[in-house]
């Protein structure tokens, strides 16, 4: 796979007249995992889905990035060509019906096949592996009209895996699975980008998931950048206190070294 690189720079973002994101830059490197975090109404996942190309730029623009090659605007790209190096997992998908597993994870292999044909030796493997990595390999042959809110999310995040893009943008990727499954799918996505050089840019509502898995992070509030940088520079007590209007106090976990995030509410105590 090819090393890529997505940029954004500059960019305005709105929904009718009014304008919600404000001058926002971002990158996200290869072999990284970018966080994007913020309150509710931040503008975190209108950013992800500029950067997919699936919400209009007002101003400023997109570019991928690729090893030795000149910057590459993504607005002139044709779907095809676009979404062989890019793509996004959603919070909403439609529920597909009438199709089992392997059927959906096929879909991943759009970009890569012409209409009515076969699936080559390169696409059976390629969602393989994508339902090996995800854990749906068993499932394979279920109906999806029978899975859980949980085991869909895995299958739709096969099918992102199944593109096989250098840039997967993720929105809350471990919404609606339980414990076990939101650490394998953070695990998953430190894979990706450790053994696969892949680009992610993750939207995450959960700070300390966030400590866990970035290896730098966006901070927004009210549609503008307060900090970026690595996770110990953006989750301090005082970017976190001022954006969430909250007292947040942080630490450095002494045997792992990673942040860890306590909100403080009305009726926290601390315990002895």
């Amino acid at each position: 796979m090819i090393m890529t690189a997505l940029h954004g720079d500059a960019l305005v973002l709105g929904y009718h007249d009014a304008v919600v994101v404000h001058d926002v830059s971002i990158r996200i490197p290869p072999g990284t995992v970018t966080a994007l975090v913020g309150p509710n109404g931040s503008g975190k996942s209108t950013v992800l889905r500029c950067l997919a190309r699936l919400h209009k730029v007002r101003s400023g623009k997109v570019t991928l990035c690729t090893d030795g090659g000149e910057p590459v605007e993504v607005a002139p790209l044709s779907a095809r060509d676009f979404a062989r190096r890019v793509t996004l997992l959603s919070q909403s998908r439609a529920h597909p019906s009438g199709l089992d597993v392997r059927d959906v994870v096929t879909f991943g292999r759009h970009p890569y096949r012409r209409r009515f044909t076969a699936l080559t030796d390169d696409d059976r493997a390629a969602i393989d592996q994508a339902m090996e990595l995800t854990g749906i390999a068993p499932m394979a042959a279920r109906p999806v009209d029978q899975l859980s809110g949980g085991e869909l999310q895995r299958v739709w995040l096969a099918t992102c895996l199944a593109q096989d893009t250098g840039v997967l943008l993720l929105d809350e990727p471990t919404n609606h699975l339980d414990l076990r499954y939101q650490v394998e799918t953070l695990d998953l996505v430190r894979e990706l980008a450790d053994r696969h050089g892949t680009a992610l840019g993750v939207v995450l509502h959960d700070l300390n998931q966030t400590a866990a898995v970035a290896d730098q992070v966006v901070l927004l509030h009210l549609g503008r950048v307060h900090a970026v940088g690595s996770t110990a520079e953006v989750l301090t007590a005082q970017n976190l206190s001022e954006v969430y209007g909250l007292p947040i106090d942080t630490t450095t976990d002494p045997a792992t070294g990673l942040v860890r995030v306590e909100p403080r509410g009305r009726h926290h105590q601390r315990r002895r």
